[in-house]
């Protein structure tokens, strides 16, 4: 697992040995997969568990914002 973000008590990463599609996984207190492309080209929350509505928020914004820069990270990673 490689973190490629923190922020916000947040801390964003990448599984080395994960699969496609192309996403994150959000750790703090919970946890969260976004997908990094969605239908609509926008991340996408895949689902969340025991995070508090403000940090999923916060966590949706930091992937929103930093989209294209985890998308190279994930390409770097998995090729």
């Amino acid at each position: 697992m490689v973190t490629i973000h923190r922020a916000h008590g947040l801390r964003i990463i990448i599984f080395t040995d994960d699969h496609e599609p192309a996403h994150v996984h959000v750790f703090g207190d919970g946890q969260a997969k976004v997908n990094l492309i969605g239908t609509d080209g926008a991340p996408v929350l895949v689902w969340a568990e025991g995070m508090k509505a403000n940090d999923l928020r916060r966590a949706m914004q930091i992937v929103r914002d930093e989209q294209a820069q985890f998308l190279a990270r994930w390409r770097e990673i998995h090729g």
